[in-house]
């Protein structure tokens, strides 16, 4: 054995956080990959994959449901016990909701040619797929395959939407670059936010004493983002139907209906 070997094998064994060497533990990001694209198609099969599946649709979303059982138990068994049929449950209600994200997407957007247009092309829609589908197995208690969903999507649109934050019916995300909604955010209906939004937490110092808190904004129904704005703090409430100007750095709560620009700073 060469002393380089022989040099990381020692390094290995001192039983740090990186030294895990027992084998794999974690999902692999083309696994995680291949189960969104399966679960893609199971959302809107008339879009994606098989084309044409009029002709024996029962045989051909039967076979594709054993699929994504089967590669979700393969990626979860080692981090959880977990039911993953309970998941499946949960799929025709992750499709009405993004039912109504689509009818706003296609409502908000006059660029928006069709339903067929925003299902393929919008980055927005595609990271609100994901994380409504994470979201479902972060409330279920799966570890790290929510995080790595998301970080899937966010990866490839360049919109970081935790797997923990709540997202209400009809969101829209217009353009989206640049967008970042933390773990405990709360979405009403109707929110509609724009490219460079920020929806985070007012200080991350001592990491670990503030796990578990609520940290990020809540936007109640109907409030619209406009593009840079960050709305910061677990305390902050931005009112329904609010409208935060461009560009804008709110740490407080705003009331229903009012318009922000520039700074409203918190109590």
């Amino acid at each position: 054995m060469d002393g380089w070997t022989q040099a990381l094998l020692e390094d290995y064994g001192k039983q740090r956080p990186i030294d895990g060497t027992g084998g794999p533990c974690c999902p692999t990001p083309h696994g995680v990959g291949q189960l969104v694209e399966k679960l893609r198609i199971l959302m809107f099969p008339g879009y994606f994959g098989q084309q044409n599946i009029c002709a024996d649709q029962g045989t051909y979303i039967a076979m594709l449901v054993a699929d994504v059982l089967y590669s979700l138990q393969a990626l979860i068994g080692p981090l959880a016990a977990v039911d993953c049929h309970s998941f499946l449950e949960q799929l025709p209600a992750v499709r009405a909701a993004l039912d109504l994200d689509l009818q706003a997407f296609l409502d908000g957007d006059p660029a928006a040619a069709g339903a067929e247009e925003v299902l393929v092309c919008y980055p927005g829609f595609y990271a609100i797929m994901v994380q409504r589908l994470a979201h479902a197995l972060y409330d279920m208690g799966v570890p790290l395959l929510p995080r790595m969903m998301t970080e899937l999507a966010h990866s490839s649109t360049g919109i970081d939407i935790h797997p923990g934050a709540v997202l209400g019916p009809s969101f829209f995300i217009d353009h989206g670059t640049g967008v970042v909604i933390g773990e405990t955010t709360v979405i009403g209906a109707g929110v509609k936010i724009y490219q460079g939004v920020t929806l985070g937490a007012l200080s991350t110092k001592n990491a670990p004493s503030l796990r578990g808190i609520k940290r990020h904004p809540t936007l109640e129904d109907g409030v619209t983002v406009y593009a840079g704005a960050s709305i910061l703090g677990g305390k902050t409430v931005i009112g329904a139907g609010a409208v935060i100007g461009a560009n804008a750095f709110v740490t407080g709560s705003v009331e229903p209906g009012v318009t922000v620009i520039g700074h409203r700073p918190g109590p």
